[in-house]
């Protein structure tokens, strides 16, 4: 089993207890074989550019641990629902979920070894 993140964009229009709704049924299929870790509701962002004609979307983040054979019954489920604008799965490197600025975060070990490195 390995650990995954998943970012979901929600129609702005879908509400909160409707979304939770489709989380459920989503993360069920997960479940079977493996857990849920982390939830982390972002709420209505405006988007970097329009999707399907929305400006805006509703944010969810998720850490889950699965088997990888899970993962093409999951996303064949995900790409059904119209409400759901985009998603994207990546293996998680366990890092926070929270909305930060890139600005405002603490450097990591390799952003200040690449700093050392350039000539200006």
């Amino acid at each position: 089993m390995k650990d995954y993140e998943i970012v979901y964009i929600f129609d702005s229009l879908v509400d909160e207890e409707k979304v939770k709704e489709k989380l459920e049924r989503y993360h069920e299929l997960l479940t079977d074989d493996g857990e849920i870790t982390a939830v982390d509701h972002w709420g209505k962002r405006q988007l970097a550019y329009p999707i399907e004609g929305k400006e805006a979307g509703n944010y969810v983040v998720v850490q889950f641990r699965t088997a990888a054979e899970a993962l093409p019954e999951f996303e064949r489920l995900l790409k059904l629902d119209d409400e759901l604008l985009r998603y994207l799965i990546v293996l998680s490197e366990g890092e926070p979920t929270a909305p930060m600025s890139i600005a405002t975060r603490e450097p990591r070990d390799d952003d200040e070894d690449d700093d050392e490195d350039e000539e200006y």
